[in-house]
């Protein structure tokens, strides 16, 4: 058994959550979100707790059990907290701004690059350099977060570009002029 798969999911107040089949709707104060469940995974609802089961003892299910338990988690989680990511812009120039459902960043090219918002999922800028991405699905927050920083990766020699708010960015040493490797004279 998968030690994560056999603990259940525990329903807070004011979450409802309906298993239909392989799907599984989970409805709170935020909103409503729902999953579809693998192959061989199963969901019920007793008391105030959800259990998820697999099917068989094949390695799939058992790959799986544990990963649906965690996705239900989210949901839970989701519709009650909600998701945030925080990142920051690093770099003399470079900038983040909104501009209706889209995503303005100067990040050093030649161009302002866009990224679209999708819907669920809102954007603050505070200042031009700092970005929160927040929402109910943890999935789309954490992709549009990852879209935002593979925008300009933080660069290992000075630090510039997006990096999440809790990133340490592994700094290299830059050239060095050794004594007579400048004109290669004796």
């Amino acid at each position: 058994m998968s030690r994560i798969g056999k603990q259940p999911v525990v329903i807070p107040q004011g979450v409802q959550i309906q298993v239909q089949g392989t799907t599984v709707t989970c409805k709170g104060p935020l909103g409503s979100l729902s999953l579809v469940l693998q192959p061989g995974i199963t969901a019920k609802v007793e008391k105030d707790q959800v259990l998820i089961a697999r099917g068989g003892d094949s390695k799939p299910e058992r790959a799986m059990h544990g990963t649906c338990r965690a996705l239900v988690q989210n949901l839970v989680e989701g519709v009650t907290k909600g998701y945030k990511k925080q990142l920051e812009v690093v770099g003399v120039g470079y900038k983040a701004q909104l501009s209706g459902k889209r995503v303005l960043l100067n990040v050093g090219f030649a161009n302002t690059l866009e990224v679209a918002i999708p819907d669920g999922v809102k954007i603050e800028i505070p200042d031009p350099n700092h970005i929160t991405v927040s929402g109910m699905d943890k999935r789309m927050v954490g992709q549009i977060a990852a879209e935002l920083r593979a925008s300009r990766k933080p660069e290992p020699y000075k630090g510039k570009g997006v990096r999440y708010a809790n990133e340490q960015v592994r700094r290299k040493a830059g050239k060095s002029a050794a004594a007579g490797a400048a004109g290669g004279k004796k």
